[in-house]
């Protein structure tokens, strides 16, 4: 559980953080990290039109910058985008100036006013400056679809352990997560539905 749906002292580093959406309307909001790629993101794609849902994808600027023809595809299928930095940078092995300086590089691809750090932490200094500029999205449920040690079953029971109102929703759409997003994603979009879930992108 301290992965899947961070604890309260974790999500007071970052207060000015979106962890958790109105709590009073039965409502998700799904995203996805890391790509956008040819081998993922398009079929992610397919499985939102096939049940009318819009997310947001927090994209890696140098896979916009590779992949523009994906990166096209989410836009005009009338998705939200967010930065995810240009290199998918660990901010605790960066200084601030450089993470910050990666980050509007991406925003050169990207032009959004969201941000999630990769790997959901960054420095207090590197937060501080970054709210500045954007607002930050946190989660209040990763999936872990991209840990290898466990299966598309165990993903799915995770999301039906943990969704609740107002919850922020973390897939990736990468190559890590291929081996459970491809089970867990309808699956899950399935029960959230059948459990009276709207799904909502970041006004």
């Amino acid at each position: 559980m301290f992965i899947e749906q961070p604890p309260q002292f974790i999500r007071r580093l970052y207060p000015r953080a979106c962890w958790r959406m109105d709590t009073s309307e039965r409502a998700v909001y799904l995203t996805f990290d890391d790509g956008p790629i040819p081998e993922v993101t398009p079929w992610v794609l397919d499985v939102l039109d096939k049940y009318k849902i819009k997310a947001t994808f927090f994209m890696v600027g140098d896979n916009v910058r590779k992949h523009p023809d994906e990166y096209r595809m989410v836009v005009e299928r009338g998705h939200h985008i967010g930065n995810h930095t240009h290199n998918h940078l660990r901010g605790i092995e960066k200084r601030t100036k450089d993470y910050v300086a990666n980050t509007d590089k991406a925003n050169s691809y990207l032009t959004t006013d969201l941000f999630r750090p990769p790997h959901g932490f960054m420095r207090l200094n590197q937060y501080r400056a970054l709210c500045q500029r954007y607002r930050i999205v946190m989660w209040d449920l990763v999936t872990r679809d991209y840990n290898p040690k466990l299966n598309g079953r165990q993903v799915l029971r995770k999301v039906k352990r943990y969704a609740r109102s107002g919850s922020i929703i973390t897939f990736h759409d990468s190559l890590r997560a291929t081996h459970n997003l491809y089970y867990a994603l309808p699956r899950a979009i399935e029960w959230l539905l059948a459990e009276g879930y709207k799904f909502k992108v970041f006004d």
